[in-house]
C-alpha cells in the first residue's frame, strides 16, 4: 500500500427536496384545503476519524463526494425522506484545511471524533405550510435550498510518541526494527526509507509507546535537496525527539558534528516548535568502532557540539544500549502525558 500524506477532495452536501402542492380530495368532505407537505433535508458531509487507517491513499482515486438530495414533499401533508450523512473516514492525526491551504477548519486527534464540513439544504415548504383565514387554498410551495459545497485540503499527521531524525543511513530504520515489530526497507544506499514508518515499542507489560521514522534530511533540505522537509509535519505530534548521529560514517571526510548541526538547521527551518521539543542525541554504531576509539569519538562529538541534553550511546544492529534507551523514553512520556480528570457525578 502506498502513502499518501496530502491531497484535495471536493466536497458537496445535498439539496434539500422541494415542497409539494396538493389539496386534501375525499368523499363528503367539500373544502379539504391544503395538504402538501415539506421537502425533506438533504444529506450533510460529515468526516471521521477511525483507527485502522495511516494513510490517505483512498482519496487518490476518489476526489469529489456528494451527499444524497432530500425527498420531496407529497399530499397528505407527507414530508419528504431525510437524505442519508455522507461520513467520509479519515486516519486519525489528519488535519482538514480549507481551500487557501492555512486554515484548519478541524484537527482529527481522536479515534471517532466527527465534525461536519457541509450542512445539507433545508427542505422547501409545501402549501399546506401557507394557509391562512385568508389565504385558505395557497398554491405556493418552495424547491429545496441547495447545500453547500467547498474544496477542501487533508494533511495527515501520523501521531507517534516519539520520533527519529538524521541524515541517510544514519541507522534510523534498522534501530526502528531492532526496537519494534515494524519491517522497514533497511539498504546501504541513503533514502531507503520514502515515507514515514511507525512501530510500537513495548516496554515491559502493558506499556508501550509509538515511535515514527521519517526519510533522512541532508543539508539544503528545506529549498528541495534530498526529499525535502515536508515529512516532518509527522513529528509535530511528539513528544520527544531522538536525533541518530553516525559515529562511523563511510565517508572518511564526514564530520559528524557538521552533519549534526545541519539536522539542527533545517529543523529550524521548518517549525520553532519542533527545536524546542525535548531532543535526545543518540549516538549510533558503536559497534563498528573498538570500544575505546567509540568512546572517545563519542565525548568528542558531545564536546564540539556542547550538548547539554541526554545522550545515549546504542547499537541498532547489535541492540546495545536499546532497552535503556527505550525505558527511559517510556518513562518521559509517562510524566508528560496529560492527565486525566474525572467528570464531576
Amino acid at each position: 500500500m502506498k502513502f499518501l500524506d496530502q491531497c484535495k477532495i471536493y466536497l458537496q452536501s445535498g439539496d434539500g427536496g422541494a415542497g409539494a402542492v396538493s389539496f386534501h380530495r375525499e368523499k363528503f368532505i367539500e373544502f379539504g384545503g391544503p395538504d402538501g407537505g415539506d421537502g425533506g433535508r438533504g444529506g450533510h458531509v460529515i468526516v471521521e476519524a477511525v483507527p485502522n487507517l495511516n494513510t490517505l491513499i483512498d482519496f487518490r482515486y476518489t476526489q469529489h463526494f456528494k451527499a444524497a438530495k432530500g425527498g420531496h414533499g407529497m399530499g397528505k401533508n407527507r414530508t419528504g425522506a431525510g437524505a442519508p450523512d455522507l461520513v467520509i473516514k479519515m486516519p486519525v492525526g489528519t488535519e482538514v484545511l480549507d481551500e487557501d491551504k492555512e486554515t484548519v477548519l478541524v484537527d482529527l486527534t481522536e479515534p471517532g471524533q466527527r465534525a461536519m464540513l457541509c450542512r445539507g439544504g433545508d427542505g422547501g415548504f409545501g402549501n399546506n405550510h401557507y394557509k391562512t383565514s385568508t389565504n385558505q387554498a395557497p398554491r405556493r410551495c418552495d424547491p429545496g435550498w441547495p447545500g453547500e459545497e467547498r474544496w477542501v485540503w487533508m494533511r495527515l499527521k501520523l501521531i507517534a510518541d516519539a520520533g527519529l531524525v538524521g541524515l541517510p543511513n544514519a541507522g534510523k530504520s534498522t534501530f526502528l526494527a531492532a526496537v519494534t515489530h515494524a519491517k522497514p526497507k533497511i539498504a546501504d544506499y541513503p533514502f531507503t526509507t520514502l515515507h514515514p514508518n511507525l512501530g510500537v515499542v513495548s516496554v515491559g507489560e502493558h506499556r508501550s509507546f509509538v515511535m515514527a521514522d521519517i526519510p533522512g534530511l541532508i543539508e539544503g533540505a528545506a529549498d528541495g535537496a534530498g526529499l525535502g522537509i515536508r515529512f516532518l509535519r509527522h513529528l509535530q505530534r511528539t513528544r520527544v525527539l531522538l536525533h541518530l548521529v553516525d559515529i562511523a560514517p563511510p565517508d572518511p571526510d564526514a564530520d559528524p558534528v557538521k552533519d549534526a548541526r545541519a539536522i539542527v538547521g533545517e529543523l529550524k527551518k521548518f517549525s520553532k516548535d519542533l527545536v524546542e521539543k525535548p531532543r535526545w542525541l543518540i549516538l549510533n554504531k558503536i559497534d563498528l568502532l573498538p570500544k575505546k576509539e567509540a568512546e572517545q569519538k563519542c565525548a568528542d562529538i558531545v564536546r564540539r557540539l556542547r550538548w547539554k541534553g541526554p545522550v545515549y550511546r546504542i547499537s541498532g544492529v547489535t541492540k546495545q544500549g536499546t532497552k535503556e534507551l527505550m525505558q527511559d523514553v517510556m518513562r518521559l512520556i509517562e510524566e508528560t502525558a496529560p492527565v486525566q480528570v474525572a467528570d464531576e457525578e
